[in-house]
């Protein structure tokens, strides 16, 4: 290991603490912060984007690379090859990007999603409208920079960001595939299905939560390294060593605080145990948010609302609740949480429905980064292209586009990571099912140290050493695809 590739180690393990700070404050934000320190954190952030942006661009990175490279740095297994890969990449978008935009971006997105909140809460896009204007503009700046730099369309850069490797063009052929599956399989489904019987009774949260953590810790989720905590949404945040998940509690409903923590359990189990030998290494990283929500989506989708680990899960919540123990039959809780129901809330949108909501977003976003559709029209496209997927229109704008957060903080190119990770986690649990004989026994007995072996074997442990479809193809023997995907629906909502 040469001098050059060893100074570059060490700034890109600063580059990534402080990441790992801006995440930090980003849970605080989002669980402890009082309403009024929002400016404050906003400034925050942005010194700190500013910060990690000035030491990725600094002249001698450059140098640095071109040495590291000539001198070919690598061990024989192409860890350090890859780091050096992903290191240039990630100079190459930083050298894109002016730091008074970064700083920019990162105080408007800051100030947006603060209004946001507001605007949401009263159901008045109106109110939110000119931020998210300004929000917009710095993202198509942004967008034709890196577009420029990386040889992409603007919004192929922006998808970059969060899922290196995939592109629009590789995107829009599988929405157009899932789309037409939805219009033939949506009313069969829902005119098949039986309605459920729902538990009756009260949930208090002081139990909710124990069963939470219980069964967050049966995934796997190791607590000396972890929390669980409230919020408006539940999410995963944090570091490898210090992971944060929360979720909300509705004592009428169980299944939404414990779904919640079961899905970003997947996501904390990612990174935990991602290659620490690589830690604050870019190679030691996620293989991008795709990967990351097929983790999320695996434990959640696959195996916790699988017909196995509910047949371990049922007595389990009877034990917790009471009440009339037919109400917790696996039959009963299949029919009950892989219900099909048209509706206008992507959270809540059950897996069948779910991609409508994303198509929708990706195809919007598209428009408003190409300059195609305004900010102050959104409104109006959202609604025709709900009706248009799936026969609904939002009452007000709440139910549209003020739902989700994404927008108003700056991401966008991240909605299609949501249904290229259920491809994926159908994908990889077809995959560990062929490998692992015995895999769903195990899951009917509450035991997922066979899953989370066989995903620490070919997911976790490469960190992002492999790009998503190499990482695939790695563990699957194929390329991300909808087949297996489509297969793992009509098997569950179909036969």
């Amino acid at each position: 290991m040469n001098a050059a590739y060893r100074t570059l180690l060490a700034r890109f393990a600063r580059i990534h603490t402080i990441a790992e700070a801006q995440a930090m404050l980003n849970w605080d934000a989002a669980v402890m912060m009082p309403p009024g320190g929002s400016a404050a954190r906003g400034d925050q952030l942005a010194v700190l984007a500013g910060l990690a942006h000035e030491l990725l661009v600094a002249p001698e990175i450059a140098a640095l690379l071109d040495t590291a490279e000539a001198a070919g740095d690598g061990d024989e297994d192409g860890w350090g090859v890859a780091n050096l890969a992903l290191m240039r990449h990630a100079h190459r978008r930083a050298t894109a990007l002016p730091g008074d935009l970064v700083e920019a971006q990162a105080r408007t997105n800051s100030a947006c999603e603060k209004v946001w909140r507001n605007a949401r809460a009263a159901r008045d896009f109106a109110t939110v409208a000119p931020h998210l204007d300004e929000v917009v503009r710095l993202a198509r700046e942004a967008a034709q920079a890196l577009g420029a730099a990386l040889a992409m369309s603007p919004y192929d850069a922006l998808m970059d960001g969060f899922q290196p490797g995939i592109g629009a063009a590789d995107v829009a052929p599988i929405f157009a595939t899932l789309e037409a599956f939805l219009g033939d399989a949506l009313p069969r489904v829902e005119a098949r299905q039986k309605p459920p019987h729902r538990p009756e009774g009260g949930f208090p949260e002081a139990h909710q939560e124990a069963l939470c953590r219980r069964l967050a810790a049966r995934v796997g989720l190791d607590f000396s390294h972890a929390r669980l905590d409230r919020s408006l949404h539940p999410f995963c945040g944090g570091t490898q060593s210090d992971i944060r998940i929360t979720t909300r509690y509705d004592e009428a409903d169980f299944a939404q605080s414990l779904m919640g923590v079961l899905h970003e359990s997947g996501h904390a189990l990612y990174e935990q145990n991602l290659p620490r030998a690589y830690a604050r290494q870019p190679v030691g990283q996620a293989a991008g948010m795709a990967v990351h929500e097929s983790q999320s989506l695996l434990i959640e989708m696959q195996a916790c609302r699988g017909d196995a680990f509910l047949t371990w899960l049922g007595p389990v919540l009877h034990q917790a609740f009471g009440g009339n123990p037919g109400t917790y039959a696996p039959e009963n809780l299949a029919r009950l949480w892989r219900r099909v129901a048209r509706g206008l809330i992507r959270v809540d949108a059950d897996e069948l429905t779910y991609p409508a909501h994303v198509i929708l977003r990706f195809r919007l976003e598209q428009a408003l980064i190409a300059g195609d559709l305004a900010v102050a029209d959104l409104p109006a496209a959202w609604r025709a292209e709900m009706e248009r997927l799936l026969g609904i229109a939002p009452r007000d704008d709440a139910e549209g586009c003020l739902q989700d957060i994404h927008w108003y903080d700056g991401a966008f190119g991240y909605f299609p990571s949501y249904t290229l990770g259920a491809m994926a986690a159908a994908q990889l649990m077809a995959a560990a099912r062929r490998d692992t004989p015995g895999l769903d026994a195990a899951l009917g007995g509450g035991d997922f140290a066979p899953l989370r072996g066989w995903l620490a074997r070919q997911v976790h442990g490469h960190g992002s050493r492999l790009g998503c479809n190499d990482l695939l193809r790695a563990a699957t023997g194929k390329p991300l695809g909808a087949e297996d995907f489509l297969a793992h629906l009509g098997a569950r909502y179909l036969v």
